[in-house]
């Protein structure tokens, strides 16, 4: 082995280490070969599973050919933070009709922030060991098959829910990337799919949005309907959500690999303002300027006010009937936006106020 392979080597493990130092608990190292998942990303644009996330689609290649998105990355870093908070009673919530369910890794601060100022300060130090070089860091922010990197980099395997899942971690974690110029040894994917015949994760999705194991209809799936999905909610769909009004954890709550997942030690990543256990009726009484307020730095901004409202009307329209729902409703019945105004219309007439 050459004197630059040795270095290249001392260099990958620095930067593991680095990356340790820096709140990440796993790193690991990706060539730029990502055909396979390219082929499996242009099946499922073809088939509209995609929904209304047309930026799935605006960049051609770039998205699986790093190369193409940063010219001349050789290696992509990638890094995994786990994000689940200590006891939040995920299951209790969601049995729970008046409570409100919000996806766990969006009841703290915003992740992007955080993890793309590590990747930075991760970036600085290679900077300081070997001099000025090409990197670009990316937090979920750009066209990067950020999945596909990570089971290359051997972070774990693609499971059937389409999340990434690691045998010592479960999939409660977030990834970034450090796209760098760099040829540093690449480390092994991840040997195989470690799902086997378990299928909890289909089974238990509450709209059934898993058209097949690995294989993901958006369009249905609650995560793209709370979130990404901009218009009215569809009927049918509705009732299956439940309580859930920003995103959904069921596949990861049945999957038996999460049993070996570890609360974060990230303290923003802990519950704000009571997040982990308020009530529908009661977050659905958030005037604008408090919702701007609470969720100021946190995900939850990504909704809007408005697709907020809609959500958490769905949820009151599928808690079971009390006073406290049917009053909060009956307060934004006049609402000035007509998406509002139609959910808060269903569900109402689901506790018989037409």
């Amino acid at each position: 082995m050459s004197a630059v392979a040795l270095d290249l080597a001392a260099l990958a493990d620095l930067i593991k280490t680095w990356g340790r130092e820096l709140g990440f608990q796993q790193t690991g190292i990706a060539g730029l070969d990502l055909a396979r998942h390219e082929e499996h990303l242009e099946r499922w644009l073809a088939a509209g599973f995609h929904g209304e996330m047309d930026y799935m689609a605006a960049h051609g290649s770039k998205r699986s050919r790093p190369a193409e998105l940063v010219p001349g990355t050789l290696r992509v870093v990638s890094l995994r933070m786990d994000y689940l908070p200590g006891d939040t009673r995920m299951s209790e919530r969601l049995a729970d009709g008046n409570a409100a369910y919000i996806s766990r890794y969006a009841l703290g601060r915003d992740y992007h922030k955080l993890i793309r100022k590590r990747l930075q300060q991760l970036a600085e130090r290679i900077q300081g060991e070997i001099g000025p070089f090409g990197y670009r860091a990316f937090v979920d922010s750009a066209p990067v098959l950020e999945k596909a990197i990570a089971e290359q980099a051997g972070l774990g395997w693609i499971g059937k829910n389409t999340l990434v899942l690691n045998r010592k971690a479960g999939s409660w974690f977030f990834l970034g990337e450090l796209f760098v110029d760099v040829p540093l040894p690449v480390d092994e994917p991840t040997p195989r799919d470690h799902c086997g015949t378990c299928r909890a994760c289909l089974d238990i999705c509450p709209t059934q949005a898993f058209v097949g194991p690995y294989q993901l209809d958006a369009r249905r799936c609650i995560s793209y309907l709370t979130i990404e999905f901009k218009g009215s909610i569809p009927l049918e769909l509705r009732p299956l959500i439940g309580n859930r009004v920003f995103g959904c954890d069921d596949c990861q709550l049945v999957c038996p690999w999460n049993r070996f997942a570890k609360p974060t030690a990230e303290g923003d990543f802990q519950p704000r303002h009571s997040l982990d256990s308020a009530s529908l009726a009661e977050l659905f009484r958030w005037t604008e300027a408090e919702f701007l307020s609470r969720t100021e730095g946190s995900p939850l901004r990504r909704a809007g006010y408005e697709r907020w409202l809609r959500n958490l009307a769905v949820g009151l329209g599928n808690a079971p009937t009390s006073i406290p729902v049917l009053e909060a409703l009956k307060l934004q019945r006049e609402h000035p936006s007509p998406l509002v105004r139609e959910h808060v219309e269903w569900a109402l007439q689901r506790h018989g106020e037409a």
